[in-house]
């Protein structure tokens, strides 16, 4: 009976054992990160004689209501930076939706179909954003930095009594500002060992699982990894480029959109100049992630060790009484040294 040349095979292992050891480097870097934040706040709050409850269920409640609008604009921005770009707009993208919403709401609309525009609002923002990078082919970073100052303004103009808007209180229903309830009630998990958290938390996994399926599973995810990897070559190969780039940025938009909708959660309003800043914390989980500015490198699961990290700094820093500027600093420090893993990490595939 003839022998089977089993090389082809072998090869196709080798191939993907190597590109999973990869993965699991990538994300080793992140985690162990995080750990060290969660052991340095841990040990410093025992040394204070644990005053601030930062070693408690309450605390790590406080940390996952508070990243989770971070953590789903965070995971657009993942699609974003694989694909070599950057968005500075997700920051007024995510105010302007939640006053779309809030406009919604108030003109008598149900809540769902108010979150349905508050989705297809930053949808539509992002592919504003796609168009001009993809199809007029300008660069991203100065794009998105004119796209955001439209944004706000956008939002000042629909809003009121100072750039905020706010719907009647009985237009938020319970279970919507339970999304980011500390102590969620219903619980949602039985057990007590277990921190309670609000139901947006686990929508952030929801939508997790569902980014990294698109990511790991789809012609459109290989198409996004080869587009941050070589733009040229993956045009070359075949791959519709301004298609892809107009899919990126709409799906990015459509969660930024979400996003919104946690801030109006939150707030009970809609406010156009909230999001201010929040480009420089959304930007940094990724990159804190493992997410690389050149493109083609990033992972849903670095996305959200990033998003902890900084969740973690906030409230370690809160819990210990230090001043914000400390808290800056902290997360400044990281995010510098993020970024010096990534350039050494391109100098080394670059030098061999």
């Amino acid at each position: 009976m003839a022998q089977l040349d089993s090389a082809p095979y072998n090869g196709f292992l080798k191939g993907r054992w190597t590109a999973w050891s990869r993965q699991i480097a990538s994300l080793a870097g992140p985690l162990v990160a995080l750990l060290v934040v969660i052991a340095f706040f841990s040990l410093a709050d025992l040394r204070q004689g644990g005053i601030g409850n930062f070693n408690s269920a309450g605390s790590a409640r406080i940390v996952g209501i508070q990243s989770v609008k971070i953590a789903i604009a965070a995971l657009g921005m993942t699609l974003i930076i694989i694909s070599g770009g950057i968005d500075l707009s997700v920051g007024t993208c995510v105010s302007l939706s939640g006053c779309v919403a809030a406009i919604a709401l108030r003109a008598g609309l149900d809540v769902v179909p108010a979150i349905g525009c508050a989705i297809v609002c930053g949808a539509a923002c992002g592919f504003v954003n796609g168009v001009l990078i993809s199809v007029l082919k300008l660069v991203p970073f100065i794009i998105t930095l004119g796209t955001m100052t439209i944004f706000l303004g956008i939002g000042k103009t629909i809003a009121e009594d100072g750039g905020t808007i706010t719907p009647p209180t009985d237009s938020v229903p319970e279970w919507l500002a339970a999304m980011v309830a500390q102590i969620p009630n219903p619980l949602w998990i039985a057990w007590p060992f277990l921190p309670n958290f609000g139901w947006g938390v686990w929508l952030v996994l929801v939508l997790s699982a569902i980014v990294a399926t698109l990511l790991y599973r789809t012609v459109f995810g290989r198409y996004v990894f080869a587009i941050g990897s070589s733009e040229p070559t993956a045009r070359l190969c075949g791959v519709p480029v301004i298609r892809t780039k107009l899919m990126i940025y709409s799906i990015a938009g459509a969660l930024f959109g979400l996003a919104g909708v946690v801030e109006l959660a939150r707030m009970g309003k809609g406010d156009a100049t909230a999001g201010l800043g929040l480009e420089l914390q959304v930007i940094a989980a990724v990159v804190i992630g493992g997410g690389s500015l050149v493109g083609g490198r990033g992972s849903v699961l670095g996305t959200l060790c990033g998003v902890l990290i900084i969740g973690v700094i906030s409230q370690g820093s809160t819990a210990l009484g230090l001043e914000n500027q400390i808290e800056d600093m902290l997360l400044g420090i990281i995010i510098i040294a993020a970024v010096f893993v990534d350039a050494l990490r391109q100098r080394h595939v670059v030098g061999g």
